[in-house]
């Protein structure tokens, strides 16, 4: 007798009941082939949008975004186990959308939430990159997972800056995870 065969709502059910638990799904293993686009995009503040429209329930948003990846290329896909499907981000696909900390100097801990309440650890694996835009205005960074990035929102960063300005360390930054994160771009980087 052979096995029932797995229709691809059963797999999304299976993904949803995942996603819901707080599991985070292989998607670095999973190398199905390029099915096409998904008619889908992330817009630089964070919101997302399928067929033009914005996808208003913030659970489907957190399923989309536990099957995100982004390939060696730098494009950005969704992925199952069975289809991958391009979609189109302006600039991060996340927000860090408030921090929160504890300890002081190489002793601290900064812990970023996002935009789809996932929380991340700022360390050594998940680094805060300040770049310096066109304009000179910082630009932060939080590296997410796999090559995946959050922009830290502006309120966010403030408090930050104005934490790494009360410490006084030169140049300015803060400690997380044993890690120092400076917040001026040295000389010669990249903007």
């Amino acid at each position: 007798m052979n096995p029932p065969v797995e229709s691809p709502a059963d797999r999304f059910a299976e993904l949803l009941v995942l996603s819901r638990a707080g599991k985070r799904l292989p998607v670095e293993q999973w190398h199905p082939g390029h099915c096409g686009h998904s008619d889908m995009r992330i817009a630089a503040d964070g919101t997302w949008f399928h067929a033009g429209s914005p996808i208003g329930r913030k659970e489907l948003v957190r399923l989309f975004a536990s099957i995100l990846r982004r390939e060696a290329d730098g494009s950005h896909v969704l992925v199952t186990p069975v289809e991958k499907l391009d979609i189109d981000v302006e600039d991060a696909p996340f927000i860090a959308v408030d921090a929160d900390w504890e300890g002081e100097g190489p002793a601290r801990r900064i812990i970023f939430r996002l935009n789809t309440d996932d929380v991340v650890a700022c360390g050594p694996d998940h680094r805060l990159d300040v770049q310096i835009d066109g304009d000179g205005c910082p630009r932060p960074y939080l590296h997410v997972r796999g090559g995946l990035m959050a922009l830290v929102n502006r309120a966010t960063f403030y408090r930050l800056a104005d934490l790494a300005l009360a410490e006084g360390a030169e140049p300015p930054g803060l400690w997380s995870d044993g890690a120092f994160f400076p917040f001026m771009a040295e000389a010669g980087d990249a903007a």
